[in-house]
């Protein structure tokens, strides 16, 4: 069973980048294991109500990744071994980076005051 997926309508990213960013995210957390079927093309497209071609462009950017393995009568699966590349985990912490200094800023935190949450954050071995 695949997890909750949103589009959100207000948001500037395209509707496929936003899939594809949570498909990333799922996948490398192991929410969605080695093996595990994607939603059919038109059932994603028809929950999320956005156009077939729209679903099909983050399945194939997805495929390019190396992250899914699609087979004709076999959908859409989890690729084996579904390791995230160097692009993509820059991707995503610069995402986490901008949703966190967003945040900072709404507190009232300047610059320093933020890295300095990360710094005490970090574990000392990590």
């Amino acid at each position: 069973m695949t997890p909750l997926l949103q589009v959100d309508v207000t948001d500037p990213t395209p509707p496929y980048e936003q899939l594809r960013r949570q498909f990333v995210d799922l996948i490398g957390s192991g929410a969605l294991p080695v093996g595990e079927r994607l939603p059919p093309l038109r059932q994603l497209a028809a929950d999320l109500g956005l156009a077939v071609g729209t679903v099909a462009r983050t399945y194939r950017e997805l495929e390019a990744a190396g992250l899914v393995r699609s087979r004709r009568g076999g959908g859409t699966r989890v690729a084996a071994n579904p390791a995230r590349p160097a692009g993509e985990r820059a991707r995503a912490l610069d995402d986490l980076a901008l949703g966190y200094a967003r945040q900072a800023r709404l507190l009232g935190a300047d610059r320093d005051a933020a890295l300095d949450a990360v710094r005490r954050a970090w574990p000392a071995e990590g």
